[in-house]
């Protein structure tokens, strides 16, 4: 590392420039070939999985995009005169746009149904070819909501017309001038401020080139890019920040910048690549469970990391040799000739050092109050609910919403999410059973409606469309959705050849939440166990591993804990625009877990880090816990607030499923940070003494060497109870 070091700071021009020259050659080639995001979260081998297949099987051909056009009077009638002439011209001008392969009328004899009972709400829907382009279905919008007036309401949704909210760019602004304050407030030093930022912007955003060139070959979902930029400025900012600490402590100490820089790289850019690959190691973790979209977004995520740690190692020690000592405040450099004051005891006498040793002297009631604060608020998780939150729950401004309401109020909650039974039946008998099936729906709890085509002789698949009496996203049209499978379908094939898979959107969001949950406790024991392997290889103990993968479990149930309380309970989440309560949406879990236990691991590695090298030197377990804690307190819980900062912006987005993140990572990061690794890891450290540095000799000859922070003396090692530590290169 020390190498790179002086290279890029040798040679500090040529790598900025060179940082420039690939952000705009990315920039180019996004310009030239644009991006390809698509949002399908789907299941393969679920029930609903099967409908599509079957219903495109019947069709000959893949379906295209549909959607609805709604509108609503609050005088009359929509069959009056005022209200029906617009809209049936508006309907006849559709049908005969570009892209539009029919659209099914209100104002025919089969439309009837279209009309709600009180006359006042009526839709039409829209189904486009499968190849249509946005600019054909945005001339339908304007031909459909040419006619709104004072009098008649009009709006539209469905997967045609669903409108997904921009990135804001405000909240990155927010989360950026947040962090600036913090660091300039700490440090007293506008370099401090400014380089982290510089250097995590710059790793974001050709990140955000990257992720939208690769949206071309891996399926990213469009949150992918605003998931990247919450990830990649929080941990991109707090790398930078570590190596700044170390190199202005480097220069406090006496050291040359050049001297300070390589040095600086050599220990804590070490610590940075160990800690951002735990994070890619965590995202790419999520490759086990083989879901599409889940997959583009880990790796989109992971590419954000490691261009943010690029950047960090080769950037940003550019920039510190052209800032060169001014990244000290003046009243720093005027003291510049000695190193800063430590107590007797090593650790610094500050807030943080007389915090370790308060820790130090009372580990038992310090370590339990905080596990217990941290089950508490880990409890709520085990109500947690997965699923895919409805239009209902977007800002009433929102057309999507506001149709969403028309239809509700009209029709029923259930009209906005019915579900689509995809029926084979190849034989007379089927069809007739098909039939009688469809009766029996109409009488099952929890159904407002159903209504079924009849089949040809030469038509073998057909549809029975049944409308919930709950919303979309309720539990309650889950559990009808169970209840159609396992109590009122069976029965009907019985003798038969029938088959009957219940399909449509709110049923495939159901399956996919089902798949993500039932694979969620797996994908945790494998990123925990990926955990374990890297800190025993970086800290060549079992204990110290052991214990942090199980803290990191406990501060991800903090973070599922936070998102049940506000969005599946609705705790303040109206007031933060957010939307009514609601199900979880399926995959926030799934990334939370990978983002949470790398961000979990990164504050693991640079506070055990500093305990080894303090062991290393003197063998003294409690001086080495006491140290480490005292000397990377402060750095830790800045970067902790930086980041929750950072996340907290992204609240305010605009975006539901963004929100989720930034509330769990937010809450979770902070109490990560200050009971978590400022409280219960040093606490339990100092309980068990000297065994947390004990591993078997047949293990240490077996695992390679990773030094995390960089050459030093060989670490005293444990031989286990009734023996000395032995140590190799220090005095005993």
């Amino acid at each position: 590392m020390s190498l790179l070091a002086r290279w890029c700071h040798r040679h500090r021009l040529a790598v900025v420039l060179a940082w420039a020259g690939l952000l705009v050659a990315l920039g180019a080639a996004v310009g030239a070939a644009g991006s390809d995001f698509g949002n399908s979260p789907t299941a393969q081998n679920t029930d609903s999985a099967k409908a599509t297949a079957l219903l495109r099987k019947g069709a000959g051909s893949a379906a295209g995009k549909s959607g609805r056009i709604v509108w609503r009077v609050e005088n009359g009638t929509v069959t009056d005169s005022a209200a029906e002439q617009p809209m049936a011209d508006a309907v006849k001008e559709i049908e005969t746009a570009p892209g539009v392969t029919s659209v099914s009328s209100p104002f025919t004899a089969t439309g009837a149904r279209q009309i709600s009972r009180d006359g006042t709400t009526a839709y039409a829907t829209v189904s486009f070819e499968e190849d249509v382009s946005d600019a054909q279905v945005a001339q339908v919008k304007q031909l459909a909501t040419a006619r709104e007036s004072a009098a008649l309401h009009i709006a539209l949704n469905g997967q045609a017309f669903t409108v997904n909210p921009e990135p804001n760019p405000v909240a990155d602004a927010m989360g950026i001038a947040l962090a600036f304050v913090v660091l300039l407030f700490v440090f007293r030093a506008l370099w401090v401020a400014v380089l982290p930022i510089m250097t995590a912007i710059v790793g974001v955003g050709g990140s955000a080139i990257a992720v939208m060139l690769l949206s071309h070959l891996v399926t990213l979902s469009d949150t992918t890019l605003t998931l990247g930029s919450l990830i990649g400025l929080g941990v991109g900012i707090d790398y930078a920040l570590f190596i700044v600490n170390r190199h202005r402590t480097n220069l406090m100490a006496g050291m040359g910048v050049g001297e300070s820089i390589a040095k600086s790289l050599d220990t804590s850019g070490r610590a940075v690549i160990f800690a951002g690959l735990t994070v890619v190691v965590a995202l790419l973790g999520m490759l086990t469970l083989n879901v599409g979209i889940i997959n583009g977004m880990a790796v989109g995520a992971a590419v954000t990391v490691v261009l943010t740690v690029l950047a960090a190692i080769t950037l940003l020690p550019a920039l510190l040799g052209l800032i060169g000592p001014r990244i000290l405040s003046r009243r720093q450099r005027r003291a510049q000739a000695g190193p800063r004051a430590q107590d007797a005891s090593g650790a610094g006498t500050g807030l943080w050092g007389r915090w370790a040793g308060r820790v130090q002297a009372r580990p038992k009631t310090f370590g339990l109050v905080a596990l217990v604060v941290l089950a508490a608020l880990a409890l709520p998780t085990l109500t947690l609910r997965l699923g895919a939150a409805d239009d209902g729950n977007l800002p009433a401004t929102s057309t999507n919403r506001q149709a969403y309401d028309m239809i509700a109020k009209g029709f029923g909650s259930g009209f906005n999410g019915p579900l689509v039974l995809a029926v084979d039946a190849p034989t007379a008998a089927d069809k007739a059973a098909a039939a009688a099936l469809a009766r029996t729906i109409e009488r099952v709890d929890g159904v407002a409606g159903v209504s079924a085509a009849p089949m040809d002789d030469g038509q073998n698949v057909g549809v029975i469309s049944v409308v919930p009496t709950t919303s979309p996203q309720s539990a309650e049209t889950s559990r009808l959705i169970d209840r159609l499978r396992s109590d009122v379908i069976p029965p009907a094939e019985q003798g038969t050849s029938m088959k009957v898979y219940v399909g449509g959107p709110t049923a495939g969001n159901d399956d996919f939440a089902s798949v993500l949950l039932g694979k969620l406790p797996l994908f945790v024991l494998v990123i925990a166990a990926l955990g374990f392997l890297l800190l025993t290889v970086a800290f060549r103990s079992l204990l110290i591993p052991a214990v942090g993968a199980l803290l990191n479990i406990l501060s991800i149930g903090v973070a599922f804990g936070a998102i049940v309380v506000v969005f599946q309970y609705g705790f303040g989440a109206s007031l933060l625009g957010l939307g009514a309560a609601g199900p979880i949406e399926s995959f926030v879990p799934v990334l939370v877990v990978g983002i949470m236990f790398g961000l979990s691991m990164d504050y693991q590695v640079f506070l055990v880090s500093r305990m080894r090298e303090e062991w290393a030197r003197t063998g003294d377990n409690q001086r080495a816990v006491r140290v480490g804690q005292a000397e990377t307190g402060k750095v830790i819980a800045v970067a902790a607030t930086i980041m929750v900062c950072v996340f907290g912006s992204f609240v305010f987005g605009g975006m539901r499923v963004i929100s989720e993140f930034g509330v769990s990572l937010a809450v979770a990061v902070a109490l990560d940070a200050l009971l978590v690794r400022m409280i219960v890891v040093p606490a339990l450290m100092h309980l068990c003494g000297r065994a947390n540095w004990w591993l078997p000799r047949s293990l240490d000859r077996a695992l390679p060497r990773v030094s995390v922070e960089g050459p030093a003396e060989e670490p005293a090692r444990w031989a286990g109870p009734g023996h000395e530590p032995e140590t190799a290169g220090i005095g005993r």
